[in-house]
């Protein structure tokens, strides 16, 4: 691949609002929203990489991280193939993707990381009674189980939090998670739309 995706990536504990803000920014033109857990979804499980993927899954093991990147990478490609992703004019904005700093490394061949905006939660017990919270709307009993949340957490805090080091601090903007929706869209946004202003300026020029 001659050129990297220009990607935006949200990244935060779980229960932040990564996927909520993630399918909002997703319905702007200009922006193509992709979440990990979209990728393993829609899986094929009769292809090569579904029948890994069930493997690990299956076993309750967590799925390699190569293999997690090649999943990622034939998604996305397949997205571009059916132009519902145009890579010239689209920012691609990902969440739960990479999870951990072995996954960075991988996916630096494929994306060049212009923002990273970090939702960020300082009250802790109150994010896990809204995980709770959602799990029960949504029907998830497993998900709505402390000691799965907590869990979560601590794999978090282990493996993904120090992704962050991964990258220029730079490129990263915090955001309060604990507002209303609307209100931490606006700071998402305020952190986004210098990007998507600054790659639609750099499109019209190769255009």
């Amino acid at each position: 691949m001659s050129q990297r995706y220009q990607t935006v990536l949200l990244f935060g504990a779980p229960g932040v609002g990564k996927g909520t803000q993630g399918k909002i920014l997703g319905q702007i033109p200009g922006f193509f929203h992709l979440s990990c857990g979209e990728v393993f979804r829609t899986l094929d499980i009769h292809s090569e990489l579904g029948r890994v993927f069930y493997e690990h899954s299956s076993r309750g093991e967590l799925v390699p991280d190569d293999i997690t990147v090649r999943m990622w990478r034939e998604n996305i490609h397949a997205q571009t193939v059916l132009s519902l992703y145009k890579p010239q004019n689209d920012i691609l904005v990902l969440d739960g993707i990479p999870r951990n700093q072995h996954q960075a490394s991988l996916m630096d061949k494929y994306i060049r990381v212009l923002r990273i905006v970090h939702l960020v939660c300082e009250n802790k017990e109150e994010m896990i009674k809204r995980l709770r919270r959602r799990a029960l709307k949504e029907n998830r009993a497993d998900d709505a189980r402390e000691d799965v949340i907590r869990r979560r957490w601590d794999v978090y805090d282990a493996e993904t939090a120090p992704v962050l080091a991964h990258y220029p601090a730079e490129i990263i903007r915090r955001v309060d998670a604990m507002g209303s929706p609307a209100r931490v869209l606006q700071h998402v946004l305020e952190a986004v739309v210098p990007v998507q202003e600054s790659h639609y300026v750099a499109s019209l020029g190769q255009a």
